[in-house]
């Protein structure tokens, strides 16, 4: 994985915004309306707000960033949102917007001591979208993730631990920095870093579960990678709440077919089937 330290000297503050998008699926097998039912309330259990909260502020720790304010909901029937803002350095109390919360997550649930300020266009935000295909019996759970940061401060670093977060069979990861800087001789720097793939900042054991594609557009700062699950052999993962075996082997060769095709179209995103 590579470093992502800057060690160029600028002239005033880094103005440069880093923004990460990351795009996650996780395809199941639901047969019955019933099970489809208790597929989307397990996914609304599994990632309600304060899971997804909880998440949002160990990335805002593993970046280097602090809370200044969450925002969270849970919706009806399903799906969920949490947004973040964050800030790299605190600030004396009297300027902070009296309409901030000040909630900052631990894991006693407790009041930070140290009050923080929002610096514009630095936040996290996370929503969710279960839903279930109407002839098939494929469900699929969509996990929207957005980390924007100014400064110093990468979203980059965190890619392995959004991974792990989830059960991704298909993930799409866009990156951008936007803006400039200045060196000290006043010279525009549209980056501060080096950087050729998102691919080099993802541990290289979880890149041998997927197939990966890039799409760069170097010239313009733009970075996009996709991944798709190699092996879905493992029926156990895929079906919700019924033991394969029990399923005929024609069955479970169709239930795989239907899942790899889902995934595919996904990954493509383009309806090929």
């Amino acid at each position: 994985m590579l470093g992502l330290e800057n060690k160029i000297t600028l002239y005033g503050f880094n103005n440069l915004t880093k923004t990460l998008s990351f795009n996650i699926y996780d395809v199941c097998y639901a047969k019955t309306k019933r099970e489809q039912e208790d597929y989307i309330k397990y996914i609304d259990e599994q990632y309600n707000s304060e899971r997804l909260t909880k998440i949002l502020c160990d990335v805002t720790e593993k970046i280097g960033a602090h809370v200044l304010n969450i925002s969270k909901q849970d919706y009806e029937p399903q799906g969920a949102s949490v947004n973040v803002l964050i800030t790299e350095e605190p600030i004396e109390e009297n300027l902070i917007d009296e309409s901030c919360n000040r909630t900052f997550w631990n894991k006693q649930k407790e009041k930070n001591e140290e009050i923080l300020a929002h610096l514009d266009k630095s936040h996290l935000s996370v929503h969710t979208y279960p839903e279930c295909h109407p002839d098939n019996s494929i469900s699929t759970f969509r996990v929207d993730i957005d980390v924007s940061t100014c400064g110093k401060i990468s979203p980059l670093t965190v890619l392995d631990y959004l991974i792990g977060s989830f059960d991704s069979d298909i993930i799409t990861i866009d990156y951008r920095v936007r803006g400039f800087t200045r060196d000290i001789d006043g010279k525009k720097l549209f980056k501060d870093h080096d950087m050729t793939s998102i691919q080099d900042y993802i541990c290289k054991d979880t890149l041998l579960t997927y197939d990966a594609t890039d799409v760069n557009v170097y010239q313009y700062n733009m970075f996009h990678t996709k991944l798709l699950i190699k092996d879905i052999s493992n029926l156990n993962n895929y079906v919700f709440n019924r033991d394969i075996y029990e399923i005929p082997p024609k069955e479970r060769l169709a239930i795989t077919e239907n899942l790899r095709k889902e995934m595919i179209e996904i990954y493509s995103g383009v309806n090929i089937y």
